[in-house]
């Protein structure tokens, strides 16, 4: 990367928090906006540059390395660790006919339209082509789905196709490329690399996978185990990557291994990794997507020597094929789950109706047409480009802007879901606390004789907390004893301990600024004060 790039790339995160920042008080979704923004300071900067006759600013262009080797390995290792392998397993079929099957269909149908409307294109690019904008990127219509109540089983078909299609495509677009560049590829040397990146990615995860395993059962400090988990994502890529294997799978592979075991965790690294890959999803996606939008100038200025009816024609006619692509494939595959189901439920046909909607493009096709070899004619480059740019812009805006309303006009919601999920953790609390005071009662009979008064009093108050927390899950079922609306008696205890907490802090912060409380104890009583206002929260 340029290192006088630094600057503007600093300027792009910075605008990009404050962009995500103002979305998220306004419950816009975010990634749409910041590419709306984006897109708007790239006209502007065009417009500017008409009128000066030379740019304002230079270009923010994307990087493919910083995309593929900075980006994507942890945002992949994230929503794998937030994944449930349980869940992928029972979608596994959907999943594998999407993130392979899918790929390879707009692959071939993309490749074959753009080469019949571009013929001095080469086939090979045409494919690769079709190849850099398979894949879809789940991020937005996932956050939308969610807040919208989704249900679970669209959720986990959406995330797991987003987490492996990468793979499938970035290996198709290598043949595709290889064979641009370096002349014909047979279809067994295909089929070769393709079958040896996966299986290399997989090797390579799971042997990561159970050595960070083992490392992880032996540390027991939450501030080491987070901060190797930072690196695992970075060191599972590279590992692949530099055997030709795929570093998606490798990544993918470990998080979803990693993740299926953090119940084995210190409950310190399962607190501090919450909220570190928080933070790092919130800050990469932010400049990821704010970095879409900004690359109309570089996009714009590398079409030459073309018609702009023309090419606006063959931009809307790669993005149709895109769209409609995904639904005839999603139909066919889905029908083809229930019947090899022998009757086992699948997708209905509003879910697979949003299913077939949410195929919103997003920076790794970006970063592959960005990173194709300058040995490809400069002129076949910026078409390639500029049809990826369009085919991503014209999803996201298009799909993106819409999804929450095809979702609510099918009226597909998780409500049963969701009052089945409180069901089963109300009997799965009351199970817990039946066992927790068994326990206690064991213990109690293990000090010996009659509990002294003090002994009673904290015997009583663990019992108190257990039936608490208990009456709090049945509470959200509406078995509470509020009456009318009025609150229930976990929502007043809530409410009130909120208010007193508040009132501590005022007199903590009070007695350091009298100088008779250090900094150093403020902030350890703040943080019991932080921790105690979250299980509130929760």
């Amino acid at each position: 990367m340029n290192p006088s790039m630094g600057p503007q790339l600093l300027l792009v995160a910075a605008g990009a928090v404050g962009v995500a920042a103002l979305a998220r008080r306004r419950g816009w979704p975010v990634p749409l906006v910041l590419v709306a923004v984006g897109l708007l300071v790239g006209a502007a900067l065009l417009a500017a540059e008409s009128l000066l006759g030379e740019p304002l600013v230079p270009a923010v262009p994307l990087e493919p390395e910083l995309v593929l080797y900075v980006f994507l390995p942890p945002l992949l290792y994230s929503a794998a660790l937030d994944s449930s392998y349980l869940r992928l397993r029972d979608v596994k079929s959907s999943v594998g006919l999407l993130s392979i099957g899918l790929v390879l269909f707009t692959t071939a149908v993309v490749g074959l339209v753009v080469h019949l409307l571009l013929p001095d294109l080469p086939l090979a690019l045409a494919f690769a082509l079709g190849a850099i904008i398979a894949p879809p990127d789940a991020v937005a219509a996932v956050a939308v789905g969610r807040r919208l109540g989704l249900p679970r089983v669209s959720l986990t078909i959406l995330i797991g196709e987003s987490l492996f299609n990468d793979a499938t495509a970035l290996t198709l677009y290598r043949v595709a490329i290889g064979a641009a560049v370096g002349g014909t590829i047979s279809l067994w040397e295909g089929i070769y690399e393709f079958l040896f990146a996966a299986v290399g990615g997989v090797v390579i995860g799971l042997a990561l996978a159970f050595a960070f395993a083992w490392i992880f059962q032996r540390t027991r400090d939450s501030l080491v185990e987070n901060t190797l988990m930072l690196l695992i994502p970075f060191a599972a890529y590279l590992a692949a990557e530099s055997v030709h294997a795929s570093g998606v799978i490798a990544v993918v592979i470990v998080g979803l291994y990693l993740g299926n075991r953090m119940h084995l965790q210190g409950f310190g690294t399962r607190l501090v990794s919450d909220s570190v890959w928080k933070v790092t999803d919130f800050f990469l996606e932010a400049v990821v997507f704010a970095l879409i939008g900004l690359q109309l100038v570089t996009v714009i200025e590398g079409i030459t020597g073309y018609s702009p009816w023309a090419v606006a024609g063959y931009a809307a006619a790669v993005l149709a094929v895109t769209i409609v692509s995904r639904f005839v494939w999603m139909f066919g595959a889905m029908s083809l789950i229930k019947v090899a189901g022998r009757g086992r439920t699948g997708p209905t046909v509003p879910q697979t109706v949003i299913l077939g909607w949410a195929g919103m493009r997003g920076v790794v096709s970006l970063a592959a047409a960005f990173a194709i070899p300058p040995t490809v004619p400069e002129r076949d480059r910026a078409m390639l480009l500029f049809l990826t740019f369009t085919t991503v812009i014209g999803t996201l805006l298009i799909q993106g802007t819409t999804f929450p309303a095809l979702i609510r006009r099918l009226r597909v919601s998780s409500e049963q879901e969701q009052y089945e999920d409180r069901l089963s953790e109300a009997a799965a609390q009351q199970a817990a606390l039946e066992a927790g005071l068994a326990e206690l009662e064991r213990l109690a009979g293990e000090l010996g004789g009659e509990p002294d008064e003090i002994q009673k009093q904290v015997i009583d108050q663990l019992r108190e907390k257990s039936w608490r927390r208990s009456l709090t899950a049945w509470e959200r079922l509406g078995g509470g004893t509020g009456q009318g609306g009025s609150e229930t008696p976990s929502a007043l205890y809530r409410r009130l301990r909120r208010d007193m907490l508040q009132a501590e802090r005022q007199v903590f912060v009070r007695l350091r600024d009298e100088r008779r409380l250090d900094d150093e104890v403020l902030r350890e009583v703040m943080a019991q004060l932080d921790f105690e206002e979250a299980i509130l929260e929760r």
